[in-house]
């Protein structure tokens, strides 16, 4: 998987999916990015963003509403088994990338993930 493969996939589903899945997709692919970040953080990492691009999924993102519940479970799951490893520089290149996806958004909804790590 590509760097513009991911960000064309997040620019797709971004609308669908909401600004928390597309800034936990995010924040896992800068942590991915880190020389920092151990190899089995980066296999966990790798396993959920290629689930969030892959288009055999178990809950087809086409469903209203459910489509995209798995894919932010998966998200979730390997955000948080990885957290440790998500900096402040990771935080910031993830919000300035956003900023391309959504001119305008909250920044409690992304403090709402922000806590949670």
């Amino acid at each position: 998987m590509n760097k513009k493969d991911l960000f064309n996939s997040i620019h797709k589903g971004v609308r669908k999916s909401g600004i928390q899945l597309a800034y936990m997709a995010l924040l896992m692919y800068h942590t991915l990015s880190r020389k920092e970040t151990p190899y089995w953080a980066k296999s966990i990492i790798s396993g959920a963003l290629v689930y969030l691009v892959c288009p055999a999924d178990a809950v087809p993102d086409v469903a209203p509403i459910l489509g995209y519940t798995d894919d932010l479970g998966v998200l979730s799951f390997g955000l948080v088994s990885v957290a440790a490893y998500v900096n402040k520089e990771v935080k910031e290149n993830s919000r300035q990338k956003l900023s391309y996806f959504f001119k305008y958004y909250s920044e409690e909804d992304l403090d709402y993930i922000d806590k949670k790590l």
